[in-house]
């Protein structure tokens, strides 16, 4: 087995499933295996590395390959070690499977496979005589729900060293400032995505007073409150898919992804919890995307709104990733793509990726990676392994020439 595969079959096999927000634990939640399994990977190498607390049990890992002349650029490689839950798979998550060219397995596209080929590649790296950047690999947690990692990483940056927390020193050192470049690994097909959508997204509670069934007017149904909510809502819904239809990311969106509430058919409940999903355009705010939201349900309401539903803070606000200005990171990706036989086209998503929290902090931002986003997430995750290979080849070649004047 290659190295590049070796390396995504060790990483199926460590689950690192992010809880999503639910007050889940057990051996296959959280980001401490592969944690340990990066750190123990980079001491072998001989590569140095550094860990960065964010939450218990969740460390970002940093590790650094030096360029082979003083004061070239740095370079970011970022790749999350979490994944989505494993609710419904019909492979065995974390048993990596190999058949007709593909690894099966949690993950394995979203996004180990990515991550596989940048620690190959860094690896291979070390046996070049000409490296032309300094590679910095960041290997970050809670992007599935949060974007925490990279956000905590991005603050380093602002921090200088000497006044980081004790625990944020190392990883800070290693970094070294602001890198002049970020590729972040996701399932492109190996295209670039140059521009993507935000996300902001929230829990709304409608509130109601409970009692027993028999008795449905001794209280208030917060169902009732909650489904007037929904409709309006789903007019917004409407409403904003019509907005900038021909932008190259698609028009603003926003759905409701989960929705609770009661206890028991004989009961009246007295409260529902929606979480809201309302995705953004580069450039659009999400404070005020919210505040939309927020204004078209109590207009639905009236003058009880305030009583009636509450909206927590945001847990996850992130904008969109803007187009780079002058094109040269997508431009370095196509160029070492085209050296190694394949052509790469720059893309617009619908989705979102730790490449705007970097961007947000001032690095030049793009996302990169082997597999397709369609089998991210899927009930039998899969990715091929010559597009792997690919990957490999292509993040070396950026390393290894400088990139010629476009």
């Amino acid at each position: 087995m290659t190295d590049h595969v070796a390396i995504l079959a060790d990483l199926v096999r460590r689950p690192s499933v992010n809880p999503m927000g639910r007050t889940v634990s057990g051996p296959e939640y959280l980001e401490g295996r592969v944690s340990e399994y990066l750190v123990q990977r980079f001491s072998a190498a001989g590569l140095p590395w550094a860990r960065q607390n964010v939450a218990p049990g969740r460390d970002n890992v940093v590790a650094v390959l030096e360029a082979t002349e003083p004061g070239s650029p740095t370079i970011l490689w970022d790749a999350h070690q979490d994944t989505v839950p494993v609710d419904g798979m019909t492979i065995a998550p974390f048993t990596p499977v190999i058949r007709d060219g593909r690894l099966y397995g949690r993950g394995a596209c979203d996004v180990k496979g990515g991550m596989a080929a940048m620690l190959a590649a860094m690896e291979q790296l070390q046996r070049e005589p000409r490296r032309a950047f300094r590679v910095v690999f960041a290997a970050s947690v809670n992007e599935e729900f949060g974007f925490s990692g990279a956000k905590a990483i991005a603050r380093l940056w602002d921090v200088p060293i000497e006044d980081s927390a004790s625990g944020d020193r190392p990883a800070a050192e290693l970094l070294g400032g602001r890198p002049s470049a970020a590729v972040v690994a996701e399932p492109t097909g190996l295209d670039i995505v140059a521009t993507h959508k935000g996300a902001v997204r929230w829990r709304i509670t409608a509130h109601g007073r409970a009692c027993h069934s028999a008795f449905p007017e001794q209280g208030h149904n917060a169902i009732y409150v909650a489904a007037r909510a929904v409709l309006a809502i789903e007019e917004l819904a409407a409403e904003l898919s019509t907005r900038a239809p021909d932008h190259p990311c698609g028009p603003p969106t926003l759905s409701i992804g989960t929705i609770h509430g009661g206890l028991g058919v004989n009961l009246v409940p007295d409260a529902v919890v929606m979480e809201i999903d309302r995705r953004l355009l580069p450039g659009e705010l999400a404070e005020d995307a919210r505040h939309e939201v927020i204004d078209r349900i109590a207009g639905v309401l009236g003058a009880e709104a305030e009583r009636l539903v509450t909206h927590e803070p945001p847990f996850l606000s992130s904008d969109g990733l803007p187009q780079e200005a002058d094109g040269k990171t997508a431009a370095m990706l196509r160029q070492a793509a085209s050296r190694c036989d394949h052509q790469s086209t720059t893309l617009a998503a619908r989705y979102g990726t730790n490449a705007s929290i970097y961007a947000a902090a001032g690095v030049p931002s793009v996302v990169f990676g082997p597999g397709s986003i369609a089998q991210a997430h899927t009930v039998d995750e899969w990715i091929a392994l010559d597009e792997l290979a690919t990957a490999v080849a292509i993040l070396m070649a950026t390393v290894t020439e400088p990139p010629s004047p476009s």
